[in-house]
């Protein structure tokens, strides 16, 4: 599975020639109240499975959790259902505060 670093994914979104990725948030809700990127849709990570038909198969996700560990389990997930476009964001929404967004809250 590919990794992308924070600033790579924030330059990807405000680019305006290129297709925006799904930004598949995998944390708890109360994690995604805290805090979370612009854009992405909260599906818990024990509820991937039963939601995977939410999940656009053609586009590339990128897999987004707080330090990118479950962000990772579930992108292999992913990947062993036949998504072929998936991204794990290196150090989740906890590095995206500390490289992309410093006003950002952290928990």
């Amino acid at each position: 599975m590919r990794e992308i670093r924070p600033p790579d994914l924030a330059a990807w979104l405000a680019d305006p020639n290129r297709a925006k990725p799904v930004l598949l948030d995998v944390r708890e809700p109360r994690e995604y109240e805290i805090c979370r990127i612009e854009g992405s849709q909260l599906i818990p990570m024990g509820t991937v499975p039963a939601r995977l038909g939410e999940i656009d198969r053609e586009a590339e996700v990128v897999v987004i959790c707080h330090h990118g560990a479950r962000s990772a389990r579930v992108g292999l997930f992913l990947e062993a259902q036949g998504f072929a476009k998936v991204i794990n964001l290196a150090g989740g929404v906890a590095e995206w505060a500390a490289q992309v967004d410093p006003a950002m809250p952290r928990y």
